[in-house]
Order: C-alpha cells, then structure tokens, then sequence
C-alpha cells in the first residue's frame, strides 16, 4: 500500500524524480539536517556526519528515481543514510583489524614490557590507515592475510607485477614515514 499521499513531501518526490532540480534542491534543504543529524549520532564523529551527509546528498540524486512511495520519503532517506554510516563503520573496522593484523606480521605485540612495541604498533596503525586505498587493499591481502602476489592479483584485478609494485611502495612509504 502506498504511503505517498499521506507524506509531506510526495509532491517535491514526484517533481524531483521528473527532473526538477529546484525541488531536489527542496527536499536535501528540507532534509539536510536530519542526514547529518542522524549521520552524526550513529558515527559519533562530525567529520565523518559531514562525509556521510555529503555521499547521502550525492548519491540521492541517482537513488530518487528508486524511491516506490511505499514508506514516506523521510523514512526511505533514514534508511539510505544508516546504510552508508554502517559502510563507513565497516570500513574503520576492516582498516583497523587489517592494521591490527599487520603489526603482528610485522612482529609489533601490544604487550611488550618497555611499551615500545605498543607505540610502534599504533604508529604503524595510523600510517597504514593514511595510505591510498589500492595500496592498502594490496597489504591487506599480502600482509594480513598472507596471500601470494598471484592470488592479490587476481582478486585486485590487476597484473601480478603491480602486486609486487604496490608492496614495493607500502613498504617505502611506511619506512619513509618512520624516518620522519
């Protein structure tokens, strides 16, 4: 059963799906602060509500023409966005376990007595979080999971000598980093 007449917005929805940009531009004013709103509370971070707010507001553009009326457009626009807050915390946490696991390979423990390993483990964690991602998912799979250059190549979709190159660089920016 559709919910459209009973929402608020169904007459913007509708002039924005035809292609009306000025009420698209409605409807992200309208909603904007509910994107961020609830962007913020679920990440707890104001620059990842703005990273989110901002993906939400962009990919709304291509997502309005799915919107059935089968929930009010406020509801359907909660769910987008708690989608992409659950994609950025599932990124964190695959960056921080990748790290995590990476450290151990590395021979990094958390439970060194001087706490040198400690240091150096979080040091590690936050370099590799700041590299590119084609060079991170490479280490991730090299190094976390420990999977030869031919079988990251065929994961990553890319010759086995970019593999090598990529491991090359991870390990000159992470040495380069350390140095500093």
């Amino acid at each position: 059963m559709s919910q459209v007449g009973s929402d608020p917005d169904s007459s913007l929805v509708a002039a924005a799906r035809a292609g009306d940009r000025d009420a698209f531009a409605a409807l992200l004013e309208r909603h904007y602060d509910r994107i961020h709103g609830l962007a913020w509370h679920l990440t707890g971070s104001r620059s990842d509500a703005d990273d989110i707010a901002q993906d939400v507001c962009c990919a709304l553009v291509e997502k309005i023409g799915s919107f059935r009326g089968e929930a009010k457009f406020s509801t359907w626009l909660c769910g987008i966005t708690f989608n992409a807050c659950r994609d950025v915390r599932r990124k964190k946490r695959s960056v921080w376990a990748f790290s995590e696991r990476f450290a151990e390979f590395v021979g990094l423990s958390a439970s060194s007595e001087d706490g040198r390993d400690l240091y150096d483990a979080i040091w590690l964690k936050s370099a590799i979080a700041r590299l590119k991602p084609a060079l991170r998912d490479t280490a991730a799979l090299v190094a976390g999971q420990q999977l030869n250059h031919a079988e990251a190549a065929a994961i990553l979709g890319v010759a086995e000598a970019t593999i090598a190159w990529r491991m090359h660089e991870v390990r000159r920016l992470l040495s380069a980093e350390g140095t500093d």
